[in-house]
């Protein structure tokens, strides 16, 4: 057995020719890896942020001091173990992707294996003995997919205990249930709950900052839905208005149905979009995620009645998947259509458009499906995603930067979200796709309206018509812009919609070109003659604000207006906007905390005093 070396000598071993690729944080992780002697390691970096070249670095550097023997890489899907043999290559690392349980051994010409959480499973046992015939070191790919199931678990910590390293990787938030995930740490919470503890966390927040992912525009549509329950009755909602939740999910299904007219006007719109954002990124790709095959179908269909071409289409029964995502990442195709199959791992970098077209509620899900989009490969690319009017979706956008840790809930104690998590992820791996369990019902009608955007924690426009100059203004936003420059842009037109409200007519919004920072205002003639005064002693600055801080204000006050908004019935940009006429200051993405701390002051004399 190898004797692990002290922190100065694998400091010292680390090689140096590996790094000069590697991102400032891919650098920093890197080192905290190699800085303590460990067994294993939790690394979160958000989607597109280049975890897989981290673990190859790694594995590489483990591989040559000789720590380790072999390498064993646990994906959540078949298509992902070839992505990452491909990864591999480049690293000389010779990763045999196409391992079967009945082979027994890996082939004499390679380093390592990939497989898939499902294959562990079939037969924990057989790699148990892999791992004990040699030093292994195993990577976790999204290592949460581990605690999807209990079995899942068992297995997983059966066929790797023996290992002599384990690198866990996530980009998603962990969901709340009581299914621990195997070889991660957990500490202990007041109350009896438990939340994993990370080695290393890159957040999204962190990543657009040093340009490394791409902003993310939201734009959420709302319109009239109309169903028949199973006792007859017809029901008329608003989508994103107050309503219970099977109505929620109702309203919802009915949006998604390809026969109504939101999907049409949405995707329409979409289109629009991409081929704004085109102009800057020639071969930028569109994806739209649906629920299940029929929707999948139909959805291509509009599609190619739309542009006169026809969508790929990637269905998770489909054994030539992995090829049909492998060939439309490397083309100029403008669309693809699929069910799961690249909502998580997937790399297609040109993916700068998407259209979430189905009923799962899971953050985990939400997250995965975004990250297809934010991977940057120049800056000032942005990604721009289309969404229904749904408030957890809402809520989901809204609080992109958040960093969630896996929490086990106490015994006894129920978690929101666990329930569907699982069934969803049992779904995914078991059983061909169906709706979410719901009452019955029958969609009859659904239009569409143009209903918000939603960028950095604040939310843009006042609720129009689809198709209505405000709605142009949004699509036309340039495809190139850094994210300060899309705040700026979302400001002008949002004060610029303000302005032609209350006017009562339309203001065409400043031309869609990359704004430049604002010019010093002149001083005023008189001002400038009159005489010099003492100047007054300036205010103390105030400390600064935490990013945390500011996300925690920002969380606070719009979940007050969505309660304000359940209450009223006022879309929640109408509500910020007049929050923001009363209380003065720029639009949330820009507000100070004071600022927002004001406008919480504010909307809490609302409640009490029945405004």
């Amino acid at each position: 057995m190898t004797t692990p070396r002290s922190d100065a000598a694998q400091t010292q071993t680390v090689r140096d020719d590996l790094l000069p690729g590697l991102r400032g944080w891919q650098k920093d992780a890197y080192h905290e890896y190699f800085r303590l002697p460990r067994r294993d390691f939790l690394l979160v970096a958000t989607p597109g942020a280049g975890k897989t070249t981290y673990a190859l670095t790694v594995a590489a550097e483990l591989l040559a001091r000789r720590e380790v023997a072999f390498l064993t890489i646990v994906t959540p899907t078949e298509h992902l173990k070839h992505q990452w043999a491909a990864a591999a290559a480049r690293f000389g690392i010779a990763i045999d992707s196409a391992y079967r349980n009945a082979q027994g051994r890996a082939g004499a010409d390679f380093a390592g294996v990939a497989v898939t959480y499902a294959q562990v499973a079939a037969h924990p046992a057989l790699h148990r003995q892999r791992t004990e015939n040699r030093r292994t070191l195993v990577v976790f790919d999204e290592i949460h997919h581990a605690g999807d199931a209990l079995s899942w678990g068992d297995a997983v910590t059966d066929a790797f205990d023996p290992a002599r390293r384990r690198l866990g990787l996530t980009g998603t938030p962990f969901r709340s249930d009581a299914n621990p995930i195997p070889f991660v740490t957990y500490l202990d919470e007041p109350g009896g709950g438990k939340r994993s503890a990370s080695d290393y966390v890159y957040g999204y927040g962190p990543a657009l900052e040093d340009a490394v992912v791409r902003p993310v525009i939201f734009l959420a549509y709302s319109g009239d839905m109309r169903w028949r329950t199973r006792a007859g009755d017809e029901i008329t909602a608003t989508l994103g208005t107050p309503m219970t939740k099977d109505q929620i999910a109702q309203a919802w299904r009915t949006a998604l149905d390809p026969a109504g007219e939101w999907v049409s006007r949405v995707l329409e719109a979409a289109d629009k979009r991409l081929t704004e954002v085109r102009r800057g990124m020639p071969d930028a790709g569109g994806l739209v995620i649906a629920g299940d095959h029929e929707d999948a179908r139909a959805y291509a269909a509009l599609l190619r009645g739309l542009t006169g071409k026809r969508p790929v289409v990637v269905l998770s029964d489909d054994k030539t998947a992995s090829k049909k995502i492998s060939a439309f990442a490397g083309s100029g195709d403008r669309w693809m259509v699929a069910v799961r199959m690249v909502s998580e791992g997937v790399d297609i970098p040109r993916l700068a458009v998407g259209v979430y077209a189905t009923s799962v509620s899971t953050a985990l899900f939400f997250a995965q499906a975004v990250g297809r989009f934010v991977r940057a490969r120049q800056r000032g690319e942005t990604a721009s995603v289309f969404l229904p009017s749904v408030p957890v979706l809402l809520s989901y956008a809204a609080e992109l930067e958040a960093e969630r840790d896996h929490v086990l809930r106490a015994p006894g104690a129920a978690g929101e979200e666990d329930e569907l998590a699982l069934a969803e992820a049992l779904r995914e791996r078991d059983t061909p796709d169906a709706p979410l369990d719901e009452p019955a019902f029958t969609a009859l009608n659904a239009s569409a309206h143009f209903d918000r955007v939603l960028y950095d924690g604040g939310e843009f426009g006042t609720a129009t018509a689809a198709g209505s100059p405000e709605e142009e203004d949004f699509l036309g936003l340039p495809g190139l812009l850094d994210p300060d420059q899309v705040r700026t842009l979302l400001r002008k037109r949002q004060d610029a919609q303000l302005t032609a409200r209350t006017r009562g007519i339309h203001v065409t919004a400043p031309p869609a070109a990359t704004p430049a920072p604002p010019a010093a205002t002149p001083a005023p003639a008189s001002a400038a003659n009159a005489p010099s005064t003492p100047a007054a002693p300036e205010a103390p600055a105030a400390p600064p604000v935490s990013r945390q801080a500011l996300a925690a204000l920002r969380k606070e006050l719009n979940g007050l207006v969505g309660a304000w908004s359940h209450r009223t019935g006022q879309p929640h940009g109408v509500i910020h906007s007049e929050l923001r006429r009363t209380c003065g200051g720029p639009p949330l993405p820009q507000a100070t905390a004071e600022q927002i701390q004001t406008r919480i002051d504010t909307i809490r004399r609302w409640a009490i005093s029945g405004r």
